[in-house]
């Protein structure tokens, strides 16, 4: 194994083991549950708004580690951006995990460690719904966010 895969390995079980932002914020300007039915990942977004600023972002709920690291790593990353700026690292992130559109790694920073779940198809859903349901709590979307619906309704 290449010494960067086994780097990324280890900043995917260190977010799964020990998740940044793993909690409820009481008061959340908006929120989102994701679900994800092919691997069971269920979750809460939470999100923390002052004008088009997220402030605070929080998570909760279960998944597989891919599931769980991307939500942590997510949280850390939009943490004090703008909704623009958050939903454009979204499509960003999604491109370079489904393989849609030229994505540069580098410009992810440690997101990157997910540039290899592409070649797992079952995992991409896994590695997208935190950003799925990110996308829906700043669209203020009702219900919940389901891998398994048409991307236009994933926000």
């Amino acid at each position: 194994m290449s010494e960067i895969n086994e780097l990324y390995q280890q900043v995917i079980l260190d977010h799964n083991l020990r998740p940044r932002n793993f909690k409820e914020i009481a008061n959340a300007s908006t929120h989102a549950l994701g679900h994800n039915p092919l691997c069971g990942d269920r979750l809460t977004v939470f999100v923390s708004m002052d004008g088009d600023r997220i402030t605070d972002i929080g998570f909760q709920g279960s998944g597989c580690a891919i599931s769980k690291a991307s939500a942590s790593l997510m949280t850390t990353a939009v943490s004090g951006q703008t909704t623009e700026a958050a939903h454009e690292l979204s499509a960003l992130f999604r491109g370079m995990v489904t393989g849609d559109g030229e994505v540069d790694p580098d410009e992810l920073g440690k997101l990157a460690v997910f540039s290899g779940v592409g070649e797992f198809p079952a995992r991409v859903k896994c590695a997208t719904l935190a950003w799925h349901t990110l996308d829906a709590a700043l669209n203020w979307h009702d219900g919940v966010v389901s891998t398994e619906n048409d991307e236009e309704q994933l926000g």
